[in-house]
């Protein structure tokens, strides 16, 4: 089958790969700048075609409680939202992590705090990968870098939450949400059947009992020596999540003697700014961590014994560098340069910083 190449934004690549991938059902809210990946289902209308509910809740707090409602009976269900959408799923979403329910989250960022800036972001690192709602619990977190990656990253993402049952997030940033860029979408997945869905998630509460009492999701836990267990065992499976999911691309760092780290569109700027700051004879090279959680923290310690400096580029005042910070554990000397209010950076303003905080 020839491939499909079509040319559309990374938040509307999120609805064509939803569609392709099976995805049982969607539950959002219209947000800017997002509001693409609701109002394109809705025009694509594959209740139609594969069976997908599409609906526009009442509310934010109304969606993810729907996505909790689906996630428990097994379902592939997704919802969307921006930065201060996020914020009022928060509690939604740490119930789902409390009852290890699969389910797919997308955040494309905008400015904050408060109701900020329809402008793009990367404010929300420590909303998402931090855990963002209460109790002790992770994401698996993606940040794409391109519209490929945003439809890529929906079966990916899906893939990673089933396989141990918990929630994955798609964080991009306002940039990759709403550019547009040829994509390959990917072959229709048929959606599975009842009797799959039991096969492969046997925890889901479905309505059938079978002759037995039907299963109970809930992240409930009155007694504190059982609600210790259950921790204790989320520990070992984000261990286990860590141990094997970490996801990240290097770039031109065979001889490089500093280094960029970057997610998003700041990757896609970063790696401009490389070609410049190579052309001046500076040895720089890209990394960029795929996975935010599992974040690739051994990576990033084994360049410290490499390199002479890293710039951590974000569009934020400076989150994803305290875990750059954690990993090289002062080997290495690492400095942040971002710009705040939703203002996009030139890859000459990286260059320009890499040579005053890191060179000097």
């Amino acid at each position: 089958m020839a491939e499909e190449i079509v040319l559309m934004k990374g938040n509307e690549a999120i609805s064509h790969a939803a569609i392709r991938y099976g995805v049982d059902g969607y539950f959002g809210y219209p947000i800017t700048p997002q509001s693409e990946v609701l109002e394109t289902l809705a025009d694509l209308r594959p209740w139609e075609t594969t069976g997908m509910v599409v609906l526009q809740a009442e509310s934010e707090v109304a969606a993810i409680n729907m996505v909790y409602g689906g996630a428990g009976a097994g379902k592939m269900v997704m919802t969307s939202s921006s930065s201060p959408g996020v914020s009022l799923k928060q509690e939604g979403i740490s119930y789902l992590a409390g009852a290890e329910l699969p389910c797919l989250i997308v955040n494309v960022m905008r400015g904050g705090p408060g109701l900020g800036t329809i402008q793009p972001s990367q404010a929300d690192y420590f909303q998402t990968v931090k855990g963002g709602g209460h109790g002790d619990y992770k994401l698996i977190a993606l940040a794409p870098a391109s519209v490929q990656e945003m439809a890529d990253f929906v079966g990916l993402a899906f893939d990673l939450a089933f396989k141990y049952r918990n929630p994955a997030i798609i964080l991009a940033d306002g940039v990759i949400g709403q550019m547009m860029e040829k994509v390959v979408l990917p072959p229709m997945r048929p959606r599975r059947t009842e009797e799959e869905l039991i096969a492969q998630c046997p925890w889901a509460t479905t309505g059938r009992t079978n002759g037995r009492k039907p299963n109970i999701i809930t992240s409930l836990e009155l007694q504190p020596e059982e609600m210790e267990k259950n921790n204790i065992r989320f520990q070992a499976k984000y261990r286990t999540i860590e141990e094997n999911e970490v996801r990240y691309e290097e770039i031109q760092c065979e001889d490089a003697e500093y280094l960029f780290i970057a997610f998003g569109s700041m990757a896609r700027i970063g790696q401009k700014a490389l070609e410049l700051a190579r052309a001046e004879g500076i040895k720089v090279g890209m990394l960029r961590p795929i996975t935010l959680w599992p974040f690739p923290t051994d990576v990033i310690a084994n360049y410290a014994d490499k390199v002479k400096g890293m710039l951590v580029t974000e569009l934020n005042a400076g989150q994803m560098i305290e875990d750059v910070r954690l990993a090289v554990n002062g080997k290495v000397k690492v400095e942040h340069f971002g710009r705040l209010g939703g203002i996009v950076p030139d890859p000459d303003e990286i260059v320009s910083a890499l040579k005053n905080k890191i060179l000097k």
